[in-house]
């Protein structure tokens, strides 16, 4: 094969996939239902919380490996099919816009995003990435049925919708109207065009099968979800985030939730803007992609908290940047197919230099960010410490641990009145204060310490006994309402603090508790039919290959009058 030949060809899937290789809150969710698979209610933090708040799919997977390989190995491998998925995700969504070359460049590049980068290594969004990957593979069967009529894909696609929603639901809310209107758009197209089976009537009747079909499972599958939420709606202080800051106001911000994951993408935005504009039908790829782009900018712009209204102050804009990033790499894929047809190999190093920069810069932000967590610490005396002499009786607090909080919660027997899942926290003394975990309470301001102080004074209501520090900046309040240093750990890097009055921890009386037909329902329907999904597109492969959304390179190459209208 000649050197010319090579770049003109497609890249092989496989080996797309191949190049393509917060943990400690996932395992921990997962390490409930390892030991109480139908039981959602788990005391061991906030005093009592469902997790019928939260979809329990890649968990439910993480603890179903976790009997074989352990709860740490369980992420890793349900994280690596995430990130496997995703690719694969991504060349068949592009095929939808641009033809199988241009795919396969958009799936190569989709391995060095520095959006995925982020939300692996810093942000730790297993559920999002998941889910993500899922809704990008159930997207090209929603065009295949709405435009051709397979039955096949309809099956499949709805199978594969309801899996994505069992993962994480708000990619599902949002991609409703981010990744799947743009495809219906150019269904309507396509309708016109006369490349469809039936008018532009049919297609869209068939598109809004496939959507009700969808709605309603996800109804009954999250149901659990839906009567928690209809229940106890989130009523808190905001708790300020970064990602619905003004990037304009703070360099650091900027940087973190737009040109580490954007990376060198930063650089197409120009081609991606005019070639987007001047196809026609790239142009539902392109707006969507725009308007994605700006919820990711959070709080630089009015329209996000226009548009979401009270929501606004709930969501983290993170997750929209990354989806922006896969909305734009079908466009980056004819940027990569006419660079290499133009320079040859000396566009194969820009861009290999350009993918592996951007990734690299993600990988080494970890570091440089002065906002990093800090250095992680060894929290096994402290989990030794609550698991022996009847210390479980007793609940605990965490101050300073970070994200080790929920490595601590994992493995010992004792409850916490903490925890690191806003969204599932009642107690009044979280709630009516605008702070986050209370073992960061002082990176809130007054509103944390404020919570973390009204959180202490009522140990005795909580049997709130012991309370362990690895930052001495707490220890002054700690003194000033009455408790105690009792033990140090590691050399004195963490303290021990006890309150001698506190009788022992109790049930929490709660109307949130689910009920045991909700808990059979949330162990049975979300991992359902995540195997539904996968016998489906195993036992029914398509009956020929799949019909190509473009019937011609000049269609979406250097724009021609006949198709920029």
């Amino acid at each position: 094969m000649t050197q010319n030949e090579s770049y003109s060809r497609p890249i092989p899937l496989l080996a797309i996939v191949l190049v393509s290789f917060d943990a400690n809150f996932h395992i921990f969710l997962a390490s409930h239902y390892a030991h109480h698979w139908f039981n959602p209610w788990n005391e061991k933090w906030f005093a009592g919380f469902s997790q019928t708040t939260y979809p329990p799919l890649t968990h439910q997977w993480i603890a179903l490996v976790s009997n074989v390989a352990g709860l740490k190995m369980g992420y890793m491998l349900v994280q690596l099919v995430g990130v496997l998925l995703l690719p694969v995700g991504v060349f068949r969504f592009a095929r939808i816009w641009v033809d199988d070359r241009a795919s396969s460049y958009a799936a190569l590049g989709s391995i060095f995003l520095g959006a995925l980068a982020f939300l692996i290594y810093q942000a730790g969004q297993l559920a999002t990435i998941t889910s993500a990957a899922l809704y990008l593979n159930a997207l090209p069967y929603f065009y295949d049925w709405s435009a051709q009529g397979s039955g096949r894909a309809l099956v499949k696609g709805v199978a594969v919708s309801w899996a994505a929603a069992a993962a994480h639901h708000v990619t599902l809310i949002f991609g409703t109207v981010l990744f799947a209107g743009p495809v219906l758009w150019v269904i309507c197209k396509d309708a016109l065009d006369g490349r469809t089976k039936g008018s532009v009537a049919a297609s869209v009747s068939r598109a809004v099968l496939f959507a009700v079909l969808v709605g309603v499972g996800v109804g009954v599958v999250l149901f659990p979800y839906w009567m928690t939420l209809i229940q106890h709606p989130i009523h808190q202080i905001p708790i300020p985030h970064d990602s619905r800051a003004n990037f304009l106001l703070n360099s650091i911000t900027a940087i973190n939730y737009f040109v580490i994951p954007y990376g060198a993408l930063i650089l197409a935005l120009p081609f991606i803007v005019i070639r987007g504009a001047s196809v026609r039908r790239l142009r539902p790829l392109l707006f969507g992609f725009w308007l994605t782009l700006i919820f990711g900018l959070g709080g630089t712009t009015p329209l996000p908290r226009w548009l979401l209204g009270r929501a606004f102050e709930v969501l983290t804009f993170e997750r929209f940047t990354f989806w922006a990033t896969l909305m734009a790499m079908p466009i980056v894929g004819l940027l990569a197919v006419e660079l290499l047809d133009r320079f040859r190999a000396k566009a194969a190093v820009a861009l290999s230099l350009a993918a592996v920069a951007t990734v690299g810069a993600a990988l080494a932000w970890l570091t440089a960010n002065p906002y990093r967590p800090a250095a992680t610490v060894n929290v096994n005396p402290v989990i030794a410490f609550l698991n022996r002499d009847g210390h479980d009786a007793y609940r605990y607090l965490t101050l300073g641990f970070g994200s080790e909080l929920a490595q601590v919660s994992t493995y010992t027997n004792a409850s916490s009145v903490d925890g690191d899942y806003n969204s599932a926290r009642l107690l009044p003394e979280m709630t009516h204060y605008g702070s986050a975990q209370l073992t960061n309470a002082k990176f809130y301001g007054s509103a944390g310490m404020a919570s973390l102080r009204a959180m202490l004074e009522h140990a005795n209501r909580y049997g709130l006994k012991y309370v362990f520090v690895h930052d001495s900046y707490y220890e002054p309040l700690l003194t000033f309402v009455g408790w105690r240093k009792t033990e140090t750990f590691g050399n004195g890097e963490i303290t021990a603090w006890s309150k001698d009055d506190v009788p022992p921890a109790h049930r929490i009386d709660s109307d949130a508790i689910p009920t045991a037909w909700m808990g059979l329902l949330w162990g049975t329907l979300p991992i359902g039919v995540s195997v539904l999904a996968i016998f489906l597109v195993i036992l029914l492969p398509a009956r020929q290959p799949a019909r190509k959304a473009i019937e011609s390179q000049r269609e979406i190459s250097e724009p021609a009058r006949d198709y920029v209208a």
